[in-house]
């Protein structure tokens, strides 16, 4: 019978007779404990029929437990020398394809067309490398790909960013860039203990379900980013002071408070207060300013 990947003995017999040694800059944690991926694999939710995408598969402890429920799993792997590790741990597993590249760099979407029926039900999941959560997270829910939604494990800390509500001191660009685009929710705290090697903190599962529709309307999504990211330049300073500090001029004060007046916005509350709702109106309205001046002869 074969044995799981993801058990402490399993994970140090496979490491051992690879003679494979972790990379530090390529962020390698490999989890040793199958009730958490167990756990990781529930939140996504999958059916016989589903597809899964994973990111940075190690030697193979939550592909195995992808590869029990969906119909196929292709994960990204950038570690050359863990290739043949895969083809070895995971050879029960014909249904399991692995891409050797850098998801940052793939046409991701082109590899769903390849390795995916059309239509079919795709979730992400993965336990992503603390150093490039952000790029690769960002770069999933920005290319707008025909996922369901998104289950990853990451740094504690960063979860709890971006799953933040306006008014809590992790609220920030982070929380609402992400939720612009997904709902999102942390689903369970992942103890350090639990890895190989430790890492220094403890990770959070973050379950990100992706939106038909963006949740407000924008009369240019790129500017409602530079107002938002603007708003919380400096943390400690006012709205008013980051915007015309951040995004517009001293000179145009009088402007910034009359528009700040027009969407109902106290100019003295700081950006971590702001809902995304507002920060649309803001934005719409600074945006459709911009647009007259320009036309004003």
């Amino acid at each position: 019978m074969n044995k799981e990947i993801s058990t402490p003995f399993r994970t140090k017999e496979i490491l051992s007779k690879h003679g494979f040694t972790f990379k530090k800059s390529l962020g390698q944690n490999f989890l040793i404990d199958s009730n958490v991926l167990t756990k990781i694999v529930d939140q996504a939710k999958l059916s016989p029929n589903s597809g899964a995408i994973e990111i940075g598969p190690g030697i193979g402890a939550l592909t195995e437990k992808l590869a029990k429920q969906a119909k196929k799993v292709v994960a990204f792997e950038i570690d050359q020398r863990l290739l043949p590790i895969l083809e070895d741990t995971l050879s029960p597993y014909p249904h399991v394809h692995i891409r050797h590249s850098d998801v940052l760099e793939a046409d991701v979407r082109q590899v769903i067309e390849e390795e995916f029926e059309e239509g079919q039900d795709l979730m992400v999941v993965a336990n992503l490398p603390y150093y490039v959560t952000t790029p690769i997270l960002m770069k999933l829910l920005e290319e707008k790909l025909p996922v369901r939604g998104i289950v990853v494990m990451i740094q504690k800390e960063v979860a709890e960013r971006i799953a933040a509500k306006p008014g809590s001191k992790e609220y920030g660009s982070l929380s609402l860039a992400v939720q612009y685009h997904a709902v999102a929710k942390t689903a369970l705290t992942v103890p350090k203990t639990v890895f190989v090697p430790k890492p220094n903190v403890d990770s959070s599962v973050l379950h990100l379900e992706l939106r038909q529709e963006p949740p407000v309307d924008l009369l240019d999504e790129a500017y409602f980013f530079e107002v938002i990211r603007a708003s919380f330049g400096q943390r400690r300073k006012t709205l008013l002071n980051n915007l015309q500090n951040n995004l517009l001029s001293k000179e145009q004060k009088p402007m910034i408070e009359e528009v700040l007046q027009e969407t109902g916005i106290d100019g003295t509350r700081r950006g971590e207060t702001l809902s995304m709702e507002e920060f649309a109106a803001l934005s719409n309205a600074f945006y459709s300013r911009k647009n007259e001046t320009k036309k004003t002869p």
